[in-house]
This record gives C-alpha cells, structure tokens and sequence, in this order.
C-alpha cells in the first residue's frame, strides 16, 4: 500500500473524529489533539506562573519556560509523548494557529506604540534608545563571526549577521512596562525614561527585523531583497496615507463610555488580517501587516482601548501560548553539547547584558542622570522577551539559525529577563519619602482646633465612588475665604495578568508620564475630567494620580502615597457598595484586605468611607449644600479627631454640624449593668482628656451658628444604640473607629467587619436603617494600641446582627 510507503507524506488529519465508542483515538484528529495542547500549555504555564510569583516575574518568563518543557530538551525526551500529544504531521494547525494569535497580539503591540509620543521624545531618552541599541548591536556582530567559526558553519553571513545584531539589541515594550509597573516604577522618574526609550528602541527594532527578513529570502539574487525592502516601503508609505483618516472617523464615532460598534471591531480585525496577507506575500512576515496597521490606530478616544479590551483576553490567554508551544518544540537545549557550546552559551549571555547595560548607563550618565538610575535603565532595558522569540522564529523558519545557535540565543532571552527584577531591585532605591521632621501634619486634629492649611489623600476604585467623594471634598474645604484644603485624589487600578502596557500607561499619563499625549482637546479620562471641574468651580487644589499595582500591594502605593504628599489623612472607600435595596453589597471583598493593611501601616490619620450617596449622584455646587452631619462622640484619639474634622466641616455654610456625646450614667454604671472599674486612673485621665477636647471645641467652635452641641445620658448599650439610631437621620455620621470609655466598652460584639469598630459596624449593620453615609475615622499613632491592631487581625465572622440589641 502507499501508506506503507516512509518515502510518502503521512494522510492529513481529519477535523474531528467520530468517537471512542467507533474506535477512534481523538488524538488522531485536528481538532481534540489541538485541544489537549491548549489545556495542557494552559495548564502548564498557569502552574509555573504561579510558582514564579514570589519571585515577582512576568508571565512570559512562565511562558517561555513551559514551552521549552513541553518540546524536546525536556518531556518531549519521551518519544511515545511527544508522538502522542505533538505528533509532527499535528505541527501546521498548531503552527497557523499560533502565528494567527501572534498576529493580533502584534497588532495589539502596535496600538501600544504612539508615534507622535515618539516625535516628542526628549534628546535623553532619545540618546539612550540610541546607544541601548547600537552598542549591543555591534557587539552582537562581534559574536556572530565567532558563531559562524563554530556552532554556525555554513550559514549565510549577512542575514546571520542582521539577525544576531537584532537578539542582541532589542528591549521587549510590553514586558518592561509589565515589570515596572510590577516594582511600582511606572510613574518615577526612570520608568519614564525607560519607557520612552524601549518605546524607541522597539520601533528600530522591527525595521532592522525587516531588513534582516528581506536579506534572509531564499532567492540567490541580490535584486530579490532590493524589490521586498521597496515593496515593503511602499506598504508602509501607503498604510499611513489610508490608516488613519478611516480610523479617526471611526474613533468619532465612538463616544467615551457608549459600547464600540461591533461593526468597527470586525472591520479593525479584517483590516489587521488582509495587511497580513498583503506583507506575507510581498515577503516580510505577516506580522508586520499587523503591526502596522496597530501603530498607525489613532489612540485618541475610547476606539483604541475598546480594541485592546475585546481583542486581549483570547489572543493573550488562549492563543498565544501556542506561539510559546511552537518555539519550545524547536528548542532542544540537549543539542547544546560540550564545553565549548556552554562558553558560547556563557558567552551571548554576558555579551547581550554587557552591551545593553555598559550602552545604556554610559550615554545616561553622559546625560547626568545619577548612577543608580543609570544603572537601573541599563538593566530594565535589556528586558527581552515575546518579540526575541519572535525574531529567533523568524530566523530559525528561514534557514539562518541552526538548532544549536537557536537554543543558545533561547535560553540567553531567558536568563536577561529573569534576572531583571531582582537585579532592579538589588541596585535601584526610589527616592527617600519625606522624614519625620519634614512631615509633621498627621492628623486633622490640632491643639486648640486650629484652622491650618491640610492635605487629605482620597482614594478610589472608579467612577462609583466619585459623586460622594466630590461633595465630600466640597464639605470639607470650609469657609472659601482661603484655600486651607488641598487633595490628592488616587485611582486605584488593579494589575491583572490581561493588563496591558497600552491601559497602563493610559491611565498613568496623568502622574507626568512624558510618553503619552496630553492633549487637552482629546478625549481623556471620565475621573480626571470630574476633578478638573470640580477644581474650576472652587478654591480646593485637586491632583489626581493614578496607581497600578496588584490587590495584595496597593496598600503600599497607598500608604507612600499619601508619605510622599504629607497628607493629614487618607480617605478609603469601603468594600461594600449601596445596593437598589438600600443593604450594603460587597464589591470586592479583597478591598477589604487593603483597607485593613492602611490602617495598620498608614503614616497619618485614615478614615474608611461607607457610601450611602452623600450629596446625591452628582457634585452640589457650593451655594445649593445643605447637609446635616453629626458627630458621634465618646471618647478617645480617635473621636478627637473625627471632631475636628467635624468641626472643619462646619466651617462651610451649607454644613449643619452636630454633636452627641454619649455620658455614662454612673448610678447605673455602679449597679452592674456596666461592669468596668471607673475608677481605674487611666479611665479617669481619659475623660479629663475628653472634657478638654470638648471644652476647647465649644470655646473655638461654637461661635458658629449651625452647630448643635448635645449630650446623652445613657447607662446601658442598648440605651445607646436607641439614642445613635434618632440621630442617624442625617446625610453624613462621623465616628471614631476604636473609641474609648466604659460605655463603648459594653457595646463591643463579634462583628462581621471588626476592622470598622463597634460603632462603624453597628452603623452599617442592616438592623439602623439609616440613609446616612459613614466615615469611621482613625487617629495616627506611631504605634497603634493592642486593642486596635487586634481588630485588625481577626478573622471574619458571620454574626446575627441583631445582637446589637443587647439588653
């Protein structure tokens, strides 16, 4: 038979099969064998992703990692696994499969890349994308002739020589402003100038990758490259004349927050596929169609990171791992062999970081940038990753890299992205935070209630949370005489494994990131247009910033933040939202994690937010507020200052300020009801503390008409919770977190949310009813007391609420 023939190709595989029960063997098929390499590279590089955590990687590392132990350096070393699961007449689908989700993920790399950005580029980061370049570039040549005598007999010399030049000198943009954001370098002074820099370097480095593809082509005349580099010129001539007129009116199109058209997403998507085809058949790649056609996108408006949303997630998570699959299958690090493979080996690695470490500190410190941050651009730049891969590929399905050189410059990407972050870290300090002789406005509270000038530090997770937190800012910046408030607004952006350079750097332009457009008549960020607005129409200075960091170390962006803005107190949203039926809702329970870790790392005062819709669902302007907020006092630092920022309140004419403090009754405090010892001296100290507070706050405060000043009488919790739920009817209630005295002492129960204090839980708890919103406010201490820090660590509990009512 034919079939039995080896000299005849294998039959190709058919789709699907017909199942078990018909004796088929799934793997035999297209379809099910493409399925298990997807689950199994899925499941593979999730694992390895998840074990290179700590040590703070990104994903591509897992990646690159998994595909190598997929092929043959080290499961595909069993024969009968390596039939079974990647069979080669399997390799095609798996191969199209993995360059059609590389095209897009190139497309989405384009749309990172803002060209006019690039224009505005300073000579400094010009200079060192320039020398990070160069220098590693010619030392990659110097390499390529010592390859040529060795491992690389018999390859041709000039695409050899373009090609090695290419893996020396590229910077992979997506995976460096991943690690910056991921070491909270996004936003300082050299995560600027690296980004800038790559953002350079990555546009040289796929025109001399069409250099070396169009040298690469197989045909032996010289005129054959000479027509692909014209033909190719002209693409890109073309592209630029057409691209982005289509592409504005697009954008037009699509208003900031109005779902994209389905329409244009198609039409982006063929467009991307028929430039592929177009560069592929003039002989490039057809990655460069694609990559085009992302860079010339206008990134104006909400098009471009429309596109990155709906496009990302399948090519990212589904696809591109394949690409990783395909390329481990071409890696066999066993044919590494000897001593002299491994000192060529040792050799590419020292002369990749060498060259793209010496070129970029010597040019920096050329440009008097310090040397510990010269030392630190030099090692994020030599980040490599997805687009070295890229080129190796390239340069291994064209012939000019053999096995050996491939595995070689594989594991050189490897190792240069792996040691970038711990290296970063080890040479690299940001900028020391304020001392304490320099930062000495902790806390709203002041001797004598003064009306001194403060910073507060607001923090959000997104457009929710914006109507109260504006009308809270306009409560609190007082009489408008002066300006005596000023606010550091803080978005809070989670880093997810889909978050991609092009998010990143949008929504962190607005903290001085010189690399992306800042043009006042473009379209621009919802939250930072509201501050804008809201800053017109009053006195208070607003300076919105936004972080990206993962849930488990935002508390640090927060917690340096508000050190780095000597603010008086950070204000946290809580992590339970108003639902239609008035009860709280938990929007992400996590939030909860990194409120707790504020309030117990916090360098000023803090105060968590409950919002109830202070003001309505829209900023009240200065003339229309009319808000009552009370002020529940019994006792203690941290009822001292949710008072006086009560009392800063009340400086605004539209606030009606009041004040209940809560008194123990003695007789019934002596008859048992209430057993704590008010004799003990620090009880007694405590209340002389309280009197003088008080006694200060009618002296300075209550000259002011709209403040009521109320004392209640009560010897039993229960008593107490009847009097908080009267004066509940309010727009706004201030309490303090762990306040002091014999009576809150009784009224402490097991709570679900023990971090907010007795009086914060019983106030949110469903049983109070009240439309008010809550700041539970607590006083900086350079050490918090044991009571506190404990309820800090307890463990959530689910707890009738209704024990509250205590008899």
């Amino acid at each position: 038979m034919a079939t039995e023939n080896p000299a005849q190709c294998p039959p190709p595989m058919k789709a699907t099969s017909e199942g078990v029960f018909q004796g088929n063997n799934p793997l035999d098929y297209a379809l099910p064998l493409v399925i298990v390499q997807i689950c199994l590279v899925l499941v593979l590089t999730r694992v390895l992703a998840y074990l290179l955590k700590p040590l703070r990687q990104p994903r591509v590392i897992a990646e690159i990692i998994g595909g190598v132990l997929l092929g043959p350096s080290a499961l595909g070393r069993n024969t009968d696994y390596l039939h079974a699961v990647f069979p080669k007449r399997s390799l095609p689908v798996l191969d199209t499969l993995a360059n059609l989700g590389l095209l897009f993920f190139l497309f989405l790399v384009g749309l990172e890349l803002d060209l006019q950005s690039l224009r505005r580029t300073g000579k400094k980061a010009l200079c060192i994308a320039l020398a990070g370049i160069t220098f590693p570039f010619v030392l990659g040549i110097g390499v390529s002739f010592i390859l040529q005598d060795t491992v690389a007999k018999g390859t041709r010399e000039a695409p050899f020589i373009v090609f090695m030049g290419v893996a020396m000198s590229i910077t992979a943009f997506p995976v460096l402003a991943r690690i910056l954001a991921e070491l909270k370098l996004l936003t300082t002074d050299v995560g600027k100038m690296a980004m800038s820099a790559a953002a350079v370097n990555d546009v040289a480095a796929w025109i001399l990758l069409a250099l070396a593809v169009a040298l690469s082509g197989s045909g032996r005349s010289p005129l054959v490259a000479l027509w692909v580099f014209l033909c190719g010129s002209a693409f890109i001539l073309l592209m630029s004349f057409m691209i982005p007129p289509i592409f504005k009116w697009m954008s037009r199109r699509c208003p900031e927050g109005e779902p994209v058209d389905e329409l244009y997403v198609c039409a982006t998507l063929g467009v991307v596929l028929a430039a592929g085809f177009v560069t592929d058949t003039i002989g490039i790649h057809a990655l460069f169609g694609a990559f085009v056609v992302g860079v010339l996108i206008p990134k104006e408006g909400a098009f471009a990171g429309a596109l990155v949303e709906k496009v990302e997630d399948l090519v990212s998570g589904l696809f591109l791992p394949l690409y990783f699959v395909s390329s481990g299958l071409k890696t066999n690090v066993a044919s590494i062999k000897g001593l002299q493979s491994w000192g060529l080996l040792v050799l590419v690695i020292c002369t990749a970081c060498f060259g793209k470490i010496a070129g970029t500190v010597g040019v920096s410190m050329w440009c008097k940038v310090p040397f510990s941050e010269a030392l630190a651009l030099g090692l994020l730049m030599n980040t490599k990753g997805l687009v070295e891969l890229i080129v190796l590929n390239i340069g291994k399905d064209r012939g000019v890299l053999n096995d050996q050189t491939f595995a070689i410059l594989v594991l050189m990407a490897l190792v240069t992205t792996f040691i970038t972050t711990p290296s970063v870290i080890a040479v690299y300090k940001p900028a020391k935070a304020p001392t304490k002789s320099e930062y000495k406005q902790r806390t709203i509270y002041r001797k004598g209630f003064a009306s001194s000038q403060f910073r507060m530090f607001f923090t959000f997770h997104g457009i929710r949370n914006l109507p109260t937190i504006v009308n809270l800012i306009e409560a609190s910046r007082g009489t408008g005489k002066k300006e005596t408030l000023t606010v550091h607004a803080m978005h809070l952006m989670e880093l997810t494994e889909r978050s991609s350079a092009i998010l990143m750097v949008h929504k962190a332009r607005r903290n001085g990131l010189p690399f992306w457009k800042k043009d006042p008549n473009v379209d621009s960020d919802q939250i930072v247009v509201a501050f804008e607005a809201f800053q017109q129409l009053s006195k208070v200075s607003i300076r919105p910033t936004t972080a990206i960091s993962a849930v488990s170390s935002m508390h640090e962006d927060i917690c340096s933040g508000a050190m780095a803005k000597k603010a008086a107190m950070i204000v946290l949203p809580f992590h339970k939202h108003m639902r239609i039926d008035g009860q709280l809702g938990t929007t992400r329970a996590e939030y909860r994690h990194v409120n707790r870790m504020v309030l117990e790392h916090a360098p000023c005062s803090v105060s968590i937010l409950v919002d109830r819709g202070f003001g309505g669902n829209s900023h009240v302007s200065a003339s229309n507020v009319d808000s009552q907020v009370t002020v529940l006092f019994f006792g203690g630092h941290d009822d001292h200052e949710a008072l006086a920022y009560g009392a800063r309140m009340a400086e605004h004419p539209g606030i009606n300020l009041v004040v209940v403090r809560f008194i123990l009754d003695r007789d019934m405090a002596n008859s048992g009801s209430v057993g704590v010892d008010i004799d003990e001296p620090t009880t007694i100290e405590a209340r002389s503390m309280d009197d003088d507070v008080i006694a200060d706050f009618k002296e300075k405060v209550m000259k002011n008409t709209t403040i009521k000043y109320e004392e209640r009488v009560v010897g039993t919790a229960s008593g107490a919770i009847e009097a908080i739920r009267e004066h509940s009817r309010c727009h706004l209630i201030l309490c303090g977190r762990m306040p002091e005295g014999e009576l809150v002492a009784s009224m402490r129960q097991k709570s679900e949310c023990p971090e907010m204090g007795p009086i914060g839980n019983l106030l949110i708890s469903p049983e109070m009813l009240s439309p008010a919103s809550v700041l539970v406010v607590q006083q900086y201490h350079t050490q918090l007391s044991m009571h506190s820090l404990a309820s800090l660590k307890e463990d959530e509990v689910t707890t009738d609420q209704g024990e509250y009512d205590s008899n």
